[in-house]
């Protein structure tokens, strides 16, 4: 891949790790994704209109992304209600990237060389290890599943996305529909379920929100974009490297440990990702 594209990718993947830590913590992680994509879809509806509809071609995906996404918050939300960050997030982030491979080899024709897949196994290795508890520690069965069911709607929205930008003929344009279609259907589910909440919330921490929906609008169509131009399979293993990032803000903000393990796991991220850039020369 591109240099520029793989720094902006990695840059994404810092931008993912935090706004998922700042809706892990504090709780009510419902209300503030809902307000994180609310923010969202606010903010990109001026640049949409502005903008235009993208190509016909692309709508089935758009419309086909705004109901993946919704049914990933809502899991999203649970899990996290379930366990912990150090738990959900390493699982479901890491079993997406072998998914996305395989989706994308189908849906796009797109195909790994040996060193791609083994670059990809060594990411998705490295972030799974992060999910492994000590002895004394055991993550429950239900959240397990939980994650790994994250997993399949984080590659069913990649793939979504990557093909709808790709046929849209103007990727700005479908990033900014994607944006208001995707913030708007969850911000009217949030409103019928939990009004009440999201607006107090809001008006107790509208910087909060207002943070995690920047960071979030500007990871994600980060990661369109570079799924426009590069193979999904690479972009979505270079972007999973957050969860090495969310390891460190969890340790340094919510009080989660960060030892021996993680720091090979890190290490393992690091090898993939270069392995993964020499794999495409």
């Amino acid at each position: 891949m591109d240099p520029l594209v793989v720094g902006l990718v990695l840059a994404a993947a810092v931008m993912h790790a935090g706004w998922n830590t700042l809706v892990k913590s504090g709780g009510a992680p419902f209300v503030r994704l809902a307000i994180t994509n609310g923010i969202a879809a606010i903010v990109m509806l001026l640049p949409a209109l502005y903008l235009g509809f993208p190509n016909p071609e692309s709508w089935p995906y758009l419309f086909g992304s705004m109901l993946v996404h919704l049914f990933y918050y809502l899991l999203l939300a649970y899990g996290y209600r379930l366990a912990d960050l150090s738990l959900v997030y390493p699982i479901a982030r890491g079993s997406a990237p072998p998914l996305v491979a395989l989706g994308a080899f189908f849906v796009a024709g797109e195909r790994l060389s040996t060193l791609g897949a083994v670059s990809i196994g060594v990411v998705s290795l490295a972030i799974a290890l992060l999910a492994f508890r000590l002895p004394d520690g055991k993550g429950s069965g239900r959240s397990v599943l939980v994650a790994l069911a994250i997993g399949v709607l984080i590659a069913c929205y990649s793939i979504v996305d990557g093909m709808g930008a790709r046929l849209s003929t103007d990727t700005m344009a479908y990033i900014a529909w994607m944006f208001v279609l995707d913030g708007l259907l969850l911000l009217l589910w949030g409103g019928l379920s939990q009004g009440r909440q999201i607006v107090g919330f809001f008006r107790d921490h509208w910087r909060q929100g207002l943070a995690s929906g920047v960071l979030y609008m500007t990871a994600y169509g980060l990661v369109v974009w570079a799924m426009s131009v590069s193979p999904m399979t690479y972009v979505s293993a270079l972007r999973e490297t957050s969860v090495i990032i969310a390891a460190l803000i969890g340790a340094r903000y919510l009080n989660e440990p960060f030892g021996g393990r993680r720091i090979v796991s890190a290490c393992l991220v690091a090898l993939g990702v270069v392995m993964l850039q020499f794999s495409q020369t």
